[in-house]
């Protein structure tokens, strides 16, 4: 499953702005797919102005006057929701939902109400799944695009790119601290350091200060490259 097998469907949202502001957090995060259902505005210019360089999504979306025909080729639906009741059933946190539409596959599609009423409990009820987004209770209520967005970025956490990014930290596992752990008590070794028995000792300490300190590799290498400078110079 990847990021073009979910839908961002919109419930009568009032606000042009918060539509334009949905499609660039979509395209932030590799979604491309919106629809509306009886949008209570379209105004071009607002939508594009807030859109920016995502107005591709807004040109793309699909406009429908029910909610029930948008869900016809979703095999995933889950509805976002702040209000918690017997009627609304379970509702699961963002992340979560964002793993049941991983693990399950196919088409899915999270379904965002309107900006004052939410979904209504007959909306409610053509989603298979609700999910919430917990915020404080003397302010419980999101921004449209802003909840789109944490879904958003959920999703692209979990089925977008995996490329490395420059600069970012990976953790190393034990086999490589054990190298460096090794690297360092070489070198010292080597300017004679070890007089008695204690390299064996001493190697155990740098790993357990390295595994604490959760070093990156990058990070890791540079403190071998330390001690063996210190070595050449010593040397020199």
């Amino acid at each position: 499953m990847n990021l073009s097998d979910v839908i961002i469907i919109l419930v009568r949202p009032e606000e042009p702005g918060n539509i334009g502001a949905v499609c660039r957090a979509m395209k932030n995060c590799g979604l491309s797919r919106l629809r509306l259902v009886n949008p209570l505005t379209q105004d071009e210019v607002v939508i594009r102005a807030r859109a920016v360089h995502a107005t591709d999504v807004w040109e793309k979306a699909e406009i429908f006057d029910t909610l029930a025909p948008t869900l016809v080729d979703c095999g995933v639906v889950i509805g976002t929701t702040r209000r918690h009741g017997h009627k609304r059933g379970l509702s699961m946190l963002p992340e979560e939902a964002v793993h049941f539409i991983q693990d399950h596959g196919g088409t899915a599609a999270l379904v965002f109400g309107n900006e004052r009423t939410g979904l209504e409990d007959a909306e409610l009820a053509l989603c298979g799944f609700s999910s919430h987004i917990p915020t404080a209770e003397d302010f419980p209520s999101l921004n449209l695009s802003h909840a789109v967005q944490i879904f958003a970025y959920e999703l692209f956490r979990c089925l977008g790119s995996s490329k490395s990014v420059p600069g970012k930290w990976t953790p190393m596992d034990m086999s490589k601290i054990v190298t460096i752990a090794s690297s360092i008590t070489d070198s010292l070794a080597s300017l004679g350091f070890y007089k008695q028995r204690d390299r064996e000792y001493q190697e155990k300490f740098f790993r357990n200060v390295i595994s604490r300190a959760g070093l990156s590799e990058r990070e890791g290498v540079y403190m071998v490259d330390i001690f063996a400078k210190a070595v050449r110079l010593a040397r020199s």
